[in-house]
């Protein structure tokens, strides 16, 4: 009989007056079937319900701490700092497993004992009250390395799943899309890259602000010059300047970039 391997998820939800959605979130990390499971929630000194809904599950949850940070990424260093499983997981206030046995699933789909240095796969949309929209546009390629990012970010945050031991602080100087900057160099130390062919997260599809969407997308122009120089990501930037602005919105981790 072949033993499995059983890693430790660390999951990691950062919130800020989040009260209308996070209680769907903390259910889906809760619930999951596979029990090797870590629950930190950094909290950025919530005013609305956001700590009442916490303590409601507080015997659940590993590592709380709630205070305030410098923006998302801050408080995701802080989530880091906690963490001592052998995968990371961000699921953000709002997002949510897609099934209860998503983690058993993932865990069952790995081939061997040995463990892949990067889990990852695909992601759904979802609207506020959790009915499914559309599958994300961008979707998670078959084989991935650092170099699938020049094509866009290929595989949403959320459904990406990096060993512990390749972690490293975001880079606090941008804003908008420090997650994109942090997968990239992730998988530049990666060997290993494992497809699980399955839908991971339910992503809450509500879009950004114009102003911050072009921020954002400014601050992925920027990341992809320092990682694959600047006339690759000028001659990939044409083609995503179309695909952006042909649509009326996007979400900040189905934005082409």
């Amino acid at each position: 009989m072949h033993s499995h391997p059983s890693p430790k998820f660390s999951v990691i939800t950062v919130t800020y007056n989040a009260e209308k959605v996070l209680e769907d979130t903390v259910q889906s990390v809760i619930s999951q079937t596979y029990h090797h499971v870590e629950y930190i929630i950094i909290d950025g000194a919530s005013k609305d319900g956001t700590l009442e809904i916490v303590n409601r599950y507080r015997d659940r949850i590993h590592q709380l701490v709630s205070e305030p940070d410098k923006g998302l990424y801050d408080a995701m260093n802080k989530g880091i700092a906690l963490a001592t499983g052998d995968y990371l997981c961000f699921l953000n206030a709002g997002d949510s497993f897609h099934e209860d046995d998503t983690l058993q699933k993932i865990v069952h789909s790995i081939n061997g004992n040995e463990l892949p240095d990067i889990l990852y796969g695909e992601t759904a949309l979802v609207d506020a009250e959790r009915h499914f929209l559309r599958m994300r546009r961008l979707s998670a390629p078959e084989t991935l390395n650092w170099k699938s990012f020049k094509q866009g970010m290929l595989v949403c945050h959320q459904a990406f799943f990096p060993r512990h031991t390749l972690i490293e602080p975001y880079d606090l100087q941008y804003r908008f899309s420090a997650d994109f900057d942090w997968c990239i160099h992730i998988m530049k130390k990666a060997r290993t890259f494992h497809n699980t062919h399955l839908i991971l997260i339910d992503y809450l599809a509500e879009g950004m602000t114009t102003q911050n969407h072009k921020a954002s997308l400014l601050e992925r122009f920027r990341i992809m010059t320092r990682h694959y120089g600047l006339l690759s990501t000028l001659a990939h930037h044409a083609w995503f300047v179309v695909r952006s602005f042909s649509r009326n919105s996007a979400t900040p981790s189905d934005a082409p970039f």
